[in-house]
């Protein structure tokens, strides 16, 4: 991970710009409802990255507290949100001494490749919940409704160029890992183009074995379907 989260960190805005993930917290926010009507509610984001989710998320909660291993990203995230609070530490085994009315994950899940992985990161977000609080993951794939797909985007910001190819598939459906390439492009001023590839490994888990580690970690789960035919996973935690 180290090109795209710390060579490439400062891109990420234009890699993934924050207004694209406006649409995706709307949907969020009302999962989150009998969380954020408490006074004063407190929200932790395990792998925040570059802090997007959290720009859009912050409005509906008191304090928010963003963790990332990436220096360089949470560095990124600092730019984009000062008001929140940020923590260096990986999310199998953070801890932060502190709870939280909502523990939130997005795709930064993805990087528990292994079922012990996935349940590490469960009991972490466990231990910063509260009596009663909510956790709600968003994996980008799940087993049951794998499907290899290519994306590509990027943008151009004042002299700052990049365009970048994602191309994901499962080289060994009998794992319980999928594959993504990931090929960047980028311009900056008159220099020539520097090409970077990088390719990640992700973990994907059928939604039984979702609820079940869910479950194990102390939530009273369930899975929906998003409007992007992702499972996002919520526990609640028994108050």
């Amino acid at each position: 991970m180290s090109t795209f989260y710390n060579t490439l960190a400062a891109w990420w805005p234009l890699i993934s710009p924050v207004e694209d993930y406006a649409e995706e917290v709307e949907f969020f926010l009302p999962l989150l409802a009998e969380a954020t009507a408490r006074p004063a509610p407190t929200l932790l984001e395990l792998g925040s990255g570059g802090g997007n989710n959290a720009f859009h998320l912050k409005r509906a909660f008191h304090h928010v507290t963003l963790t990332d291993l990436s220096d360089a990203m949470l560095e990124v995230s600092r730019q984009l949100n000062p008001d929140c609070d940020h923590h260096a530490g990986d999310m199998r085994s953070l801890r932060l001494g502190q709870t939280f009315d909502v523990v939130f994950i997005h795709d930064a899940i993805d990087y528990m490749t292994t079922l012990d992985d996935l349940r590490a990161a469960l009991t972490t977000a466990a231990v910063h919940c509260r009596p009663g609080g909510l956790l709600l993951i968003v994996p980008d794939h799940v087993r049951d409704n794998f499907d290899p797909d290519t994306e590509h985007g990027g943008v151009d910001v004042e002299g700052r160029s990049i365009r970048y190819l994602e191309w994901t598939y499962d080289p060994d459906s009998s794992d319980s890992t999928c594959v993504t390439d990931y090929v960047f492009i980028v311009r900056e001023g008159d220099a020539p183009p520097a090409v970077y590839h990088e390719q990640h490994v992700f973990g994907l888990f059928t939604v039984d074995e979702w609820l079940a580690a869910l479950t194990e970690a102390g939530f009273q789960p369930e899975s929906i379907l998003d409007p992007y035919d992702r499972y996002v996973f919520i526990g609640r935690k028994p108050g």
